[in-house]
């Protein structure tokens, strides 16, 4: 629970920042329209930065998701290392069974030319 209280307190700050930082930057714009001797290339700017505010909010929403993305990710990769791990060891198992079927099957065969030989 402590977890979600600490993800609900820095989604909201981030939502906090990036509202700042809109409205920040649509009155830095307004200024610069107002003062600018170079208002032709203001005037390619968006009119009215607010209107990317739905953008911003929707930019919002992506972060809001990214801790629980993270998580996710990161237990899939947990998991993934942990099956990784036990595939090497099945990998050795089969590995030495078929050395031991191997060796008994070379034992055999020597065996069977050790016995023509001597006959």
């Amino acid at each position: 629970m402590a977890t979600t209280k600490r993800e609900d307190s820095a989604k909201a700050a981030v939502a906090e920042q990036i509202g700042q930082a809109v409205q920040s930057t649509a009155n830095l714009l307004r200024l610069m329209q107002d003062s600018s001797p170079a208002q032709a290339q203001l005037m390619k700017l968006p009119k009215n930065l607010l209107e990317k505010a739905s953008l911003a909010k929707s930019t919002g929403k992506v972060l809001e998701q990214l801790p629980h993305v993270i998580s996710t990710l990161d237990a899939y990769m947990e998991s993934s290392l942990h099956s990784a791990a036990q595939i090497k060891t099945i990998n050795q198992l089969l590995s030495n069974m078929e050395n031991t079927q191997l060796k008994s099957l070379f034992s055999s065969y020597q065996a069977q030319e050790n016995s023509m030989n001597i006959d």
